[in-house]
């Protein structure tokens, strides 16, 4: 911060900080364009995605065109059947529905034959997506990207979620139907922290208002949804990264996202708790099929280079018996322990469906760009990507990646390294800190929760080895003076070696929800 105003926006978010949603390019046109399909009664089909950015976008649309008295349709691609985003065959079902009018959330931007299609069958096409843009989309659609050459919006890094909530408060205004911003935000909170865009400028605004207002729910979805996750309020960022984003993610990766947002619109508190029982068990199946796919991954990888032998820039690998549903999420642990950009592609006949994810200040999407012609499909962020390419191609796409990376990144790029914001001494780790540091809060992309350097400490007894796995490690420790510090180690069993003698922490400094007082969240040791 490089000011006292800016300092006073940052610590204390309020509604006020939201943006115009009039000065996104193309939301006065399709606000009009809406609102004349409730005058004209005219049927809105709106297209969404399978992640929580996609289901979150589509039940806030959904919810504010019907409280306009919009008469609208869901329409959510199966990822299994169907893949990614618009597709001729949502064209169809639009039509099947009686449809005049789509309007994408969170997809869209890269669909140029869907729009097509569409154009072909008398429909018209809004298109609301945050993905960066590929080639040019057919004149007839109607984009709202602030990603675009022609919109001047001043934050460009809203989710699928925030773009979905421009559009639904432009359309009430011209429909003049007050909203309930609250509850709005209830829902746009869940889009933007679970899709990792960065919570700065008005994603932190989301973010933060939206998480004080969850606690405050009576969505019979959200609250059984919350239950079965194991958290009450106040919620966090990490709730919804780590409880609650992977429930919503679960069903759209295993099978249908249908259940998904019909949790997050229904109103009957039975069917709400059968929605949210459901979405926990497609939770542990996806938890077992990423275990499985990482695991195997793992060791593809150690076959083709031994631990001895250095690792290549970038990280590809494919396999027929992987699920494509989960890869994304492998990836990214592909990427955190080894270090490297990482493509995890499922092979499925002559096609290969994957997901990248990577690492840095290394962008992917940009790096991947110039092949994108050679693929079937290609599209994404800085850095997460979604690609379909030919299996008979993969080994040749394989090397030439791995030549250009070898030639554009640098050793220090791919050498991995600890920023600390600042050193303590165990006395200094105090619930007075924990509570200064809260101010913060939320935490995520673009944000990060401060890593702290502590030491020296010396464990005090063995430690306590928990889990299903007895994976994980929870010890007590203290400094020269005899002040005391709990430590956490999610995956550090294996590490508790580590903790002999006199060591130092990276660790985040966190509440332990159950004994109510700090603790230390290792990231690394060393003595």
């Amino acid at each position: 911060m490089t000011s006292g105003a800016a300092a006073e926006r940052f610590l204390h978010p309020q509604p006020e900080h939201l943006h115009d949603p009039f000065l996104l390019h193309g939301v006065a046109a399709a606000a009009d364009r809406l609102t004349q399909a409730r005058d004209e009664e005219e049927k809105v089909a709106v297209v969404g995605d399978y992640d929580v950015d996609g289901v979150s976008a589509s039940a806030l649309l959904l919810a504010v065109l019907r409280a306009c008295s919009i008469e609208c349709h869901e329409v959510l691609p199966h990822r299994l059947r169907e893949g990614y985003g618009f597709q001729p065959v949502h064209v169809e079902r639009a039509l099947e529905l009686g449809c005049r009018i789509v309007v994408t959330v969170d997809c869209g931007v890269t669909a140029g034959d869907a729009i097509a299609a569409a154009e072909e069958a008398g429909l018209e096409v809004i298109v609301t997506d945050h993905h960066l843009p590929g080639s040019a989309l057919p004149e007839s659609a109607l984009l709202i990207n602030p990603r675009q050459e022609s919109c001047s919006y001043p934050f460009a890094d809203l989710a699928g979620v925030g773009l979905a909530l421009k559009l639904a408060q432009a359309v009430a205004q011209r429909c003049d139907r007050q909203l309930d911003l609250r509850a709005l935000l209830r829902i746009a909170c869940l889009g933007t922290i679970a899709d990792l865009v960065p919570l700065r400028g008005e994603n932190r605004v989301i973010a933060a208002l939206g998480l004080a207002e969850l606690g405050r729910t009576r969505s019979p979805g959200l609250r059984a949804l919350f239950r079965v996750s194991g958290i009450k309020p106040p919620f966090t960022a990490s709730d919804v990264g780590f409880r609650i984003g992977p429930r919503l993610n679960a069903a759209g990766r295993l099978d249908d996202a249908a259940m998904a947002l019909e949790l997050l619109l229904v109103r009957d508190r039975r069917r709400a708790e059968e929605l949210a029982e459901s979405l926990d068990g497609w939770n542990r199946s996806r938890q077992a099929e990423e275990a499985r796919v990482f695991e195997q991954a793992k060791e593809k990888l150690l076959e083709l280079y031994p631990e001895d032998e250095a690792l290549p820039p970038l990280i590809a690998l494919w396999d027929e018996s992987w699920h494509k549903g989960v890869l994304g999420i492998a990836a990214g642990r592909i990427a955190r322990d080894f270090h490297r950009p990482t493509l995890l592609l499922a092979q499925e006949g002559e096609h290969a469906v994957g997901s990248g994810r990577s690492i840095g200040s290394i962008a992917l999407h940009r790096f991947l760009e110039p092949w994108k012609e050679r693929l079937v499909r290609f599209g994404g962020h800085s850095q997460a990507v979604g690609l379909t390419a030919p299996v008979a191609e993969l080994e040749a796409l394989r090397q030439e990646w791995l030549d250009r990376a070898g030639e554009e990144w640098t050793a220090d790029q791919l050498r991995k390294v600890y920023e600390y914001e600042i050193e303590l001494t165990a006395d200094q780790v105090t619930d007075d800190l924990l509570r200064a540091l809260d101010r913060l809060e939320p935490f995520g992309q673009g944000n990060q929760r401060p890593l702290l350097r502590v030491g020296p400490l010396e464990r005090l007894g063995g430690g306590r080895i928990f889990g299903k796995q007895d994976n994980h490690l929870s010890a007590v420790a203290r400094g020269p003076d005899g002040h005391r510090v709990n430590l956490l180690g999610w995956q550090w069993a294996p590490r508790r070696a580590d903790l002999d003698g006199s060591f130092e922490v990276l660790a985040f400094l966190e509440q332990d929800r159950y004994r109510r007082q700090p603790v230390l969240r290792l990231v690394d040791a060393r003595p």
